[in-house]
């Protein structure tokens, strides 16, 4: 039986104020800034909360690249229409990490948010 629920999900990156602004062009919510402190801003969205920590030295994941530091960790955002969500994405600061989704026949596409984390956007039910 689960004894705990998420509560957040803490994204380290070197200018937390500026992912969270990414996060929040994409997922919409509100941003708010923790104890007034620079090093750790909440989104808060209709389907939870992202946290964004100030890692000074920050190293963005690689992908893929199995000789390099993992992904760590990466989100799957489901989108209504692929091409749109794509221009808004690149439009808020992604870079593309793997665009080929065959012709159609794969769901989803890869990116990399500002600070290097890999995401997804993924056709639901494709």
């Amino acid at each position: 039986m689960a004894f705990a629920r998420i509560c957040t999900v803490a994204v380290d990156c070197p200018d937390p104020a500026a992912l969270a602004e990414f996060y929040a062009g994409m997922l919409g919510g509100r941003i708010e800034n923790f104890q007034g402190r620079g090093d750790w801003y909440d989104l808060y969205t209709p389907g939870g909360r992202m946290s964004f920590q100030r890692v000074p030295d920050h190293k963005p994941p690689q992908w893929p690249a199995a000789d390099h530091d993992s992904q760590q960790l990466h989100l799957d955002l489901d989108v209504d229409d692929m091409e749109t969500a794509e221009k808004q994405v690149l439009a808020l600061g992604a870079r593309p990490l793997d665009l080929d989704d065959e012709g159609g026949a794969r769901d989803f596409r890869v990116y990399a948010d500002p600070a290097g984390h890999p995401f997804c956007l993924i056709r639901p039910n494709a």
